[in-house]
């Protein structure tokens, strides 16, 4: 998995943030940004497909897709296949606390199935 430091640099650089160090994703409100900038990049080149981008968060994008099937899979299927324990469990997290982040903002209740959708094929996602 990729160093967080290169990424926080990286994602520091993209945002115009000079002279990032150590203590840059220590402050909330940077680590906030870098997190969320970081987040939406990754959601991007997903396709806006949640469980590939909460896979991707935690372990790259590329990896994230590159674990695709090739013919499309439900997303709870996809989770298991994820051969990092690490990132399985990370997106289980993630997809769990969706539930409770729709509730406290009155959003429509969609079951986990509709949350976890379908992960389209390898040769059918835009790399």
């Amino acid at each position: 998995m990729a160093d967080f430091s290169s990424l926080a640099r990286w994602v520091a650089k993209r945002l115009g943030m000079n002279g990032h160090h150590t203590t840059l994703t220590e402050a909330v409100d940077s680590n906030i940004g870098l997190g969320t900038y970081y987040l939406r990049q990754v959601l991007d080149s997903v396709d806006k497909h949640m469980v590939l981008a909460s896979a991707g968060y935690n372990a790259g994008p590329r990896r994230a897709r590159d674990w695709a099937a090739n013919r499309p899979l439900e997303g709870a299927i996809y989770i298991e296949t994820i051969p990092f324990s690490e990132t399985r469990e990370y997106v289980k997290k993630v997809m769990n606390n969706t539930f409770y982040y729709a509730r406290l903002f009155r959003q429509n209740n969609l079951s986990l199935r509709d949350r976890l959708g379908v992960v389209p094929a390898k040769a059918a996602q835009n790399n």
